[in-house]
């Protein structure tokens, strides 16, 4: 009556990105960008990243516990203390591609905050100067009568 389901775990054993030297196991990364604050964007995220329905909870709980460090990478006001992080610079950098859930959870954050969304309405920019007369050849002979 039920199935059993088998479930892989995602470890280093089997990580699905080939191609990069480094390890992607999610602890080792976390402790190569400890940070002693959260990161908070009430600008743009005034209710918070978890519940903005923009990130998975993973990717709010990076950000939060990370960003601080990340965002300071990021804007060169700190320089990378180890390999994770220099590898976190090239790919915020555009030199290599994001390969870990990191690197992957702020460029996101960055596309959200930076990239200007288009706004589009159902209304043009150009303004009615007033009702169209109507003509005399849309009304009907049986209008008459």
């Amino acid at each position: 009556m039920f199935k059993k389901i088998a479930i892989m775990s995602h470890t280093p054993a089997n990580n699905w990105y080939e191609g990069t030297a480094m390890s992607n196991d999610i602890s080792l990364l976390r402790q190569a960008f400890v940070s002693q604050r959260q990161f908070y964007d009430d600008q743009n995220f005034p209710r918070g990243f978890s519940r903005s329905g923009h990130f998975t909870l993973l990717e709010a709980s990076i950000l939060e516990q990370h960003g601080v460090v990340l965002k300071s990478l990021y804007n060169k006001t700190v320089e990378p203390q180890n390999e994770h992080q220099q590898q976190f610079v090239n790919a915020v950098s555009g030199i290599i591609e994001p390969s870990n859930p990191i690197e992957r959870a702020w460029v996101k954050y960055l596309k959200l905050t930076t990239c200007k969304t288009k706004f589009h309405t159902l209304f043009g920019r150009s303004k009615i100067s007033g009702p169209t007369p109507i003509s005399q050849d849309y009304y009907s002979e049986a209008d008459n009568l």
